[in-house]
């Protein structure tokens, strides 16, 4: 997961703001018994990547930014919002792609030029992984590191490896399914189902809740017939979350119409 500034600006403006942010996060971790196995603190962005055994990763998350933002503000005299919106969770299949996003995660400031080797940023999980220095309390080295080998020293000489050998490789975000899911087509499956039985709760962001929708082509293609196609759009609307412009849009009418056809098929129903 990540979450940014407000407007691209900076949330940490010195190594103290790092370390408040740290402990406020294993403060967090400890509180709501969260797994953070890779972490990486840019100027003006998080990246945490974070196994939660007991599915509470938003009440986690909005306390760690909520806590963040008023220490932040208290001690720089600031108001106002730090962090933009909500943070950005991508759901990740831990057998087979929890790795690849680790390293990326810690990669983040050789990619961004700050520094020429992983091994040279003091904040991201990468030195503590790799057996440089200790690691915080919050930080889970165990499960990465049982993936290379049995003895701790040889598993940290090859993460080290691995992460560097991955300078070169492409974004493991290329292969995200429905924008926020990473993982092998059956672990896709499993978790656009439990998706689509979310679609009515509000704290998910709308581009979220509806990831496993269908495209609109599979709802309305082919149907033949006013009322059938009607029913169509209801569907659209209300149960894949397609707003009326975009189904407008798509069958060539104007929005105001679909409005009138949801509008009268949602009565037509209740009278039902």
């Amino acid at each position: 997961m990540t979450s940014r500034g407000d407007r691209r600006e900076p949330i940490f403006d010195d190594d103290h703001d790092r370390e408040t942010f740290l402990d406020i996060l294993a403060s967090v971790a400890k509180r709501h018994h969260l797994l953070c196995h890779a972490y990486c603190l840019m100027d003006n962005h998080y990246h945490l990547l974070i196994e939660t055994p007991g599915g509470n990763l938003s009440s986690g998350m909005r306390q760690l930014n909520g806590v963040y933002t008023q220490r932040y503000n208290r001690i720089h005299h600031t108001v106002g919002h730090l962090l933009q919106g909500r943070f950005k969770a991508i759901v990740v299949e831990k057998d087979s792609y929890l790795l690849g996003v680790s390293r990326y995660i810690v990669l983040n400031p050789v990619r961004a030029k700050v520094v020429s080797s992983p091994g040279e940023w003091k904040w991201s999980s990468f030195r503590a992984t790799a057996g440089l220095e200790r690691p915080r309390e919050f930080l889970s080295i165990d499960w990465v590191l049982s993936q290379f080998h049995h003895n701790a020293r040889e598993a940290q000489n090859l993460y080290r490896e691995f992460v560097i050998s991955g300078m070169e490789k492409e974004s493991p975000w290329r292969e995200l399914k429905g924008r926020i899911i990473l993982g092998r087509d059956g672990f896709v499956d499993t978790i656009q189902a439990l998706l689509g039985k979310k679609r009515i709760i509000k704290e998910i962001p709308r581009v979220e809740r509806f990831a496993a929708r269908p495209p609109l082509s599979e709802i309305v293609t082919e149907i033949q017939g006013k009322r059938v196609r009607n029913c169509a759009i209801y569907t659209a609307h209300t149960h894949h979350g397609y707003t009326l412009k975009e189904i407008g849009d798509y069958l060539g009418i104007h929005y105001s119409t679909v409005s009138k056809i949801v509008k009268n098929e949602g009565n037509g129903r209740k009278r039902k």
